[in-house]
C-alpha cells in the first residue's frame, strides 16, 4: 500500500516521520571534552564520509553540551554498543554525570584525542575534527580517524531499529 499525504502542498510532518524513522541508523555514544568536562551523548546520526582519509560525520544538535564540548575540544569519540545493553542509551539521552573516570557510572579513558572512549563499548573510532557544517538544526561534524579498537568482534552494533526510540524527521517541541 502506497502512502502519500500532502496538506495544500506541503508534505504531512507524520508522513516525514514515519519515512525518516526507517533509514536505518547505528547507535552509538558520542564522547567528547573540553579540558575537564566531559560528556556522552545518544547518537543515531552517524555515516563514514571518505575513505581517504577515513573521515566519520556525526549530526549534533546545535544546543546541546556534545556540540559546545566538540566545538571547543576539536575532537570525539564514537563508541559502537552492544544490543543486548540497550538501556545505556537512555541514560546518555541527557548531559552525563562525570564521577572521576566515569560518566553516568561507566568506566572511560582518554582516547588519544583527549576525547572519553567508553571501555565498555564492542568498538570505538576516536576523531580530530576536520570540518564543522551548520546545517540548521544541526552541525555535521566531520572527524579523521585517528584512533580505533576493538574490545568484541564477535558483537554486532546496536541499531535505532534494536529500541523503540525514534530520531530525526521533522522538529517537535521540546528540542
Amino acid at each position: 500500500m502506497r502512502m502519500s499525504a500532502r496538506i495544500q502542498g506541503m508534505l504531512e510532518n507524520q508522513l516525514v516521520n514515519k519515512v525518516t524513522w526507517k533509514i536505518p541508523n547505528a547507535l552509538a555514544l558520542v564522547g567528547s571534552a573540553s579540558g575537564e568536562t566531559w560528556n556522552g551523548m545518544t547518537t543515531s546520526w552517524i555515516t563514514q564520509l571518505s575513505m581517504e582519509p577515513v573521515l566519520i560525520g556525526i549530526g549534533v544538535e546545535n544546543h546541546a553540551v556534545t556540540h559546545r564540548l566538540i566545538s571547543e575540544g576539536g575532537s570525539f569519540t564514537v563508541n559502537l554498543w552492544d544490543p543486548d545493553d540497550k538501556r545505556v542509551f537512555v541514560k546518555f539521552s541527557k548531559p552525563a554525570v562525570r564521577q572521576g573516570m566515569t560518566l553516568n557510572d561507566r568506566a572511560v579513558r582518554v582516547g588519544k584525542t583527549g576525547a572519553p572512549v567508553f571501555e565498555d563499548a564492542v568498538a570505538f573510532l576516536d576523531c580530530e575534527v576536520r570540518r564543522a557544517i551548520d546545517f540548521g538544526t544541526h552541525t555535521l561534524f566531520v572527524g579523521e580517524v585517528v584512533d580505533a579498537g576493538i574490545r568484541d568482534d564477535t558483537k554486532r552494533a546496536a541499531a535505532m531499529s534494536d529500541t523503540r526510540m525514534k530520531y530525526g524527521g521533522v522538529k517537535r517541541g521540546g528540542m
